[in-house]
């Protein structure tokens, strides 16, 4: 039905990605891959997307690359439809806590109890944190590490990710350490945030 509503199954699963991942960019490739359709057709709807004003593209490296665009007068009653597909949610017993956990990470609970964990550097182009991603909690080293390989895997990239506990990440946070501060201004994709300690839930941060 929302096939119907929105006019392309390819246009809807584009919004399902970029509203599912509010500050993350894709190129092309990376995009058809994830969602499974032809290029031709993503290429087509990317085109729509834009002229409509839904997300804005930006070039580096030789490489286009399609963000959500978070100004755009219907962004709010988009991110409703598109961001908080709970259907697609996959939650363990250990993060039932966290409804917003994005499809793709979903497997985070096996590390052990994540209480933050937001991507940055690469996947976001802002290189101020000097990481891609950090994960906060009660965490296992060595799942850690194996969970940061298999994504390493289906990224095709190599990845820097911190690891610190709750109480640690919120003292810096209180004494405003360098790295903490930077954590909280940079542009971030947040993946779990069970007590909102970044703020805000819907990660609407401007750059």
């Amino acid at each position: 039905m929302i096939e119907q509503l929105f006019g392309s199954k390819t246009r809807v699963k584009l919004l399902k990605l970029f509203y599912g991942s509010p500050n993350r960019q894709f190129y092309v490739r990376e995009i058809t891959r994830r969602i499974e359709e032809q290029i031709n057709s993503v290429r087509r709807e990317l085109s729509n997307l834009l002229n409509i004003g839904i997300i804005v593209s930006d070039s580096n490296n030789n490489k286009l690359y399609y963000e959500v665009n978070q100004k755009f007068k219907f962004y709010g009653p988009l991110f409703e439809i598109f961001g908080k597909n709970k259907e697609d949610v996959k939650l363990s017993d250990k993060n039932k806590d966290n409804e917003n956990l994005s499809k793709d990470y979903s497997d985070l609970s096996a590390i052990g109890r994540v209480e933050l964990a937001l991507l940055t550097g690469q996947f976001t182009r802002d290189e101020s944190t000097g990481i891609d991603l950090l994960i906060i909690g009660e965490i296992n080293p060595n799942a850690a590490a194996k969970y940061v390989s298999s994504l390493e895997a289906q990224e095709n990239k190599s990845l820097r990710y911190s690891i610190m506990n709750m109480d640690n990440f919120r003292y810096r946070l209180d004494i405003r350490d360098r790295f903490a501060s930077t954590v909280l201004n940079s542009k971030k994709q947040i993946l779990v945030d069970i007590y909102n300690v970044l703020g805000d839930p819907n990660n609407k941060s401007e750059e």
